[in-house]
Parts: C-alpha cells; sequence; structure tokens
C-alpha cells in the first residue's frame, strides 16, 4: 500500500500542476464551506466535477502529503481496497482526500461508510448521476451536492467574464422588468444572441476549450455516459443501449413527447418493465427529464409522463431535426427542475411549486390558455423585455 500511496502523491502532483479555470461553479462556496465530514458530488459528465474538485483542493495550499486527489478510472486503483488505502494515508498523516470517478470501485459505498465511522478524515468524491450515489439512504448519511449542466446565466458568466446575480422564481415573476434592464445594461452584446449561443453550445464547459470539438466532445460524453456509466453499472448488454440511444433520439422528432409506454417499448424493442427502468436510469443520468401530470399528485387519474432531453444543447448531438417548441419547453424545465418540482397540465403547460402555472411559447402567445387563471404566466421566446404577466424565456436561466 505504501508504493501505491506514494504514486498517488506524485499523480496528485501532477493534477495539481496542469491549468484549471478560475472560474467556479455557484455551489463551489456551498461545499468548501460545509463542516460535513463526507461530502459527494454528482452530475452528468462534463459539467465540471473535476475542475470543481481540485479548485477546492489548491484553495487550501497545504502539504501534498496532507492533502491529494486520486481518480479510480486510473489503473493504479484496479481492484483497490478503497479503505485500506484511506486507512494507510490517514495513518501517515492525511488529513483531505479528493476522489474523482469514485464509482470505478466496487462496492465503493461500503468503503465510504467505514471511512466515516473510523477514520477522522475529510472526504470528497464524486461520482456520474447515473449511480447508486443518488439513493435516500446514502444521501442521508452524506453530504451530498448536485452539479447540473451550466446555466444561462453562467455561461454569460464564463463568456463574458462577467458577476451577475441569480434570481429565485418570486423574484422573477414580481421584478422580471427591473431585473432585465439591470441585466441588459450589464452586457456588451444582445442578450437573444447569447441565448442562441447557449441553447446550441453553452450546457457544458469544455466548450470553452475547444469550440470547435464542441460537438464531438458532447457525442462522445452522451455516449460514455451510456455506454460506461449506465451499461457498467446496471449490466445492460451493448444491443440495449442502442435501444436506450434509440429513445433518447426519438425525444427529438416530436412536439413535447407525452409518454405512451407500449409505443416507446416497440420504437425501442425492449419490454414496457424494462422501458421503465431504462428511464430511471437515463433521468438519474440527466439525459433525460421526467415532468408527470399534476392528476398524479393525487393519484386520482391515469396519465402518460412526459419526456425531455435534459438540455437544449443535446439536441444538436442527437438530432437531424429540431422542433423549436420542444426546444423551448426544454429550456425552460432544464432551468428549473434542479431548485423546483414540475407538473404537466392540460390547461397551461407547467405547475411550478403547486402554485404558478406556465404557458410556454413564441412572442405572439397571448393569454388565451391561461384564461380565467391569476396565477398564470407566459414565459416568452424572442422578447427581451416583458410585461406583467409576460415573462421573456431567457430569464428563467438565472434561476441558479
Amino acid at each position: 500500500m505504501e508504493n501505491i500511496l506514494e504514486k498517488a502523491i506524485q499523480l496528485s502532483v501532477l493534477k495539481l500542476s496542469q491549468k484549471y479555470p478560475n472560474y467556479k461553479r455557484f455551489i463551489y462556496n456551498n461545499i468548501k464551506n460545509s463542516n460535513a465530514k463526507v461530502i459527494g458530488i454528482y452530475g452528468p459528465r462534463g459539467v465540471g466535477k473535476t475542475t470543481l474538485m481540485v479548485q477546492l483542493l489548491k484553495e487550501l495550499s497545504l502539504p501534498v502529503k496532507d492533502a491529494i486527489y486520486i481518480s479510480c478510472d486510473h489503473p493504479l486503483f484496479v481492484d483497490i481496497n478503497l479503505f485500506d488505502f484511506l486507512e494507510h494515508f490517514y495513518k501517515k498523516g492525511g488529513k483531505y482526500i479528493f476522489i474523482d470517478e469514485i464509482h470505478k470501485i466496487k462496492d465503493f459505498q461500503r468503503h465510504l461508510k467505514s471511512a466515516y465511522d473510523f477514520l477522522d478524515l475529510k472526504i470528497y468524491f464524486s461520482g456520474s448521476s447515473a449511480l447508486s450515489i443518488t439513493e435516500p439512504d446514502f444521501i442521508r448519511r452524506f453530504s451530498m451536492f448536485k452539479l447540473p449542466a451550466l446555466s444561462f446565466r453562467e455561461y454569460i458568466e464564463l463568456s463574458k467574464g462577467l458577476a451577475l446575480n441569480s434570481y429565485n422564481l418570486e423574484e422573477i415573476i414580481q421584478n422580471h422588468t427591473d431585473i432585465v434592464q439591470t441585466i441588459i445594461s450589464s452586457l456588451d452584446d444582445r442578450i437573444l444572441k447569447l441565448y442562441d449561443e447557449y441553447i446550441n453550445f453553452g450546457a457544458y464547459p469544455f466548450y470553452f476549450e475547444d469550440k470547435e470539438k464542441y460537438i464531438d466532445k458532447l457525442t462522445d460524453s452522451i455516449n460514455a455516459s451510456l455506454y460506461y456509466d449506465i451499461g457498467e453499472i446496471y449490466n445492460i448488454p451493448t444491443d440495449k443501449i442502442h435501444s436506450l440511444k434509440k429513445l433518447l433520439t426519438t425525444l427529438c422528432v416530436s412536439k413535447p413527447l407525452e409518454l405512451s409506454v407500449e409505443k416507446l417499448a416497440n420504437i425501442s424493442n425492449i419490454t414496457k418493465s424494462t422501458l421503465y427502468k431504462y428511464i430511471d436510469y437515463l433521468q438519474r443520468a440527466q439525459l433525460i427529464i421526467h415532468i408527470s401530470h399534476e392528476a398524479k399528485r393525487f393519484k386520482s387519474l391515469r396519465k402518460p409522463d412526459k419526456l425531455y432531453l435534459g438540455n437544449p444543447n443535446l439536441f444538436n448531438a442527437l438530432c437531424l431535426e429540431k422542433d423549436k417548441g420542444n426546444i423551448r419547453e426544454t429550456f425552460f424545465v432544464s432551468q428549473l427542475i434542479y431548485k423546483h418540482k414540475l407538473y404537466y397540465l392540460d390547461k397551461g403547460d407547467f405547475l411550478v411549486d403547486e402554485k404558478y402555472i406556465f404557458e410556454i411559447g413564441g412572442k405572439n402567445k397571448d393569454f388565451s390558455q391561461l384564461k380565467g387563471l391569476s396565477n398564470g404566466y407566459l414565459a416568452v421566446d424572442d422578447i427581451e423585455v416583458g410585461f406583467d404577466r409576460k415573462i421573456p424565456l431567457w430569464l428563467f436561466g438565472f434561476i441558479y
């Protein structure tokens, strides 16, 4: 174990010597200020989990013998007993360890629980959101932070080098005209131009590393999520992974898809019971978002569900043809789902937090579908500034 630790320390030094962005994601300070003994960061591939952990480690400014970074997808850690390694590091004076790609370790949950119980060691770890680290029992035991794709606000901050405020939903509803004026006055570019950029390539930080190869890297990230995360974790055969990808592409070719299990099962060539499991896996991986009908709150009606791609950028990697209405709703859902509970409705598009009703549409959308609803609002595409209950769609990208 001593030789493994020595090599791990050398690799950690190499990792820290690499160049990383200065920009810090919105949950950075919450993680840094957490007093929890074991902290987990989970999210889809490519959203910046590794960068965030390296940033945290660098800010500690501790000697390498006290704080190291390891990645469990490195050959050094194949078949390693993680608890034995953590115990050895601790006995050698280790205080902090940052563990990336922890899902590559068999039974990592058991090893982390043992470390929590027996070692006075601060542990940060990351893994794909497709994993069992999202299980309720695991989340209750440790302090877990979900890292989603970049919000529209974060994309602007990264691309323009600005610091912009986020706003809660209540603030947006009550003060959207003033908020819009504040945002627009701070920009040297048109907000709708920036919004179009975000829809096409603004959801993942790796866009800023190599803009020309963005779609290729996004496609690779999707495939890795399907074949290596979902496929390996849940022992799904390769031919069924093809069916999963086919399921994703069906979400491109229609308006927001109401989930007819029979139809999707036929398209994907899998049984209905298996389909339900696959939908859960895809949602855990944040490749799709699953929205139920509001009637299911009361279990009074059997209603189909709706499936959306996880964010608008996925259309470019998966879809030959794109429906604009689908993209609009996908943007709205992807920006709100991190902090809010959404259902879809028969009258209006979405019920948010069982309080607000939103209809999504283009600049000519009127209130006919929200008639008589005092809690109804329009989220409207292709406008910079709204009025009263008509709110620019892009502004919902400032929720986080």
